[in-house]
């Protein structure tokens, strides 16, 4: 009776497995990584120097098909240095692709 059993165990392993691959093959290639064509450093505010605040933003960003930035989600940093790289971004240029792309980046603030 158990060599009955072990073709159709055999055959659970190795649809897991498979279907292990397909979804591990759909999260890679989900999203493309796109090529920056234009990345201005984000300028460290003079308030920030005044006060001595150091710090890094987080955020995540939209790009279209066309490389501009679409839509700009801030994941965390002091208001200050946001500004900054709220500005910086708005002179952001990716390579064009055929489809949005969300990409995050984090910037990193020090005198």
């Amino acid at each position: 009776m158990k060599e009955g059993k072990q073709p159709s165990r055999r055959w659970g392993c190795g649809f897991r497995l498979i279907v292990f691959c397909l979804v591990a093959a759909v999260g890679a290639s989900g999203q493309e990584v796109r090529k920056t064509i234009s990345q201005p450093t984000p300028v460290y505010p003079e308030l920030a120097r005044q006060i001595h605040l150091t710090g890094k933003v987080k955020v995540q960003v939209i790009v279209g098909t066309d490389g501009q930035i679409k839509h700009v989600e801030v994941l965390g940093g002091h208001p200050v240095l946001v500004d900054a790289t709220l500005e910086a971004l708005k002179r952001w240029k990716y390579a064009p692709s055929t489809s949005n792309t969300a990409v995050t980046l984090e910037f990193n603030f020090h005198p």
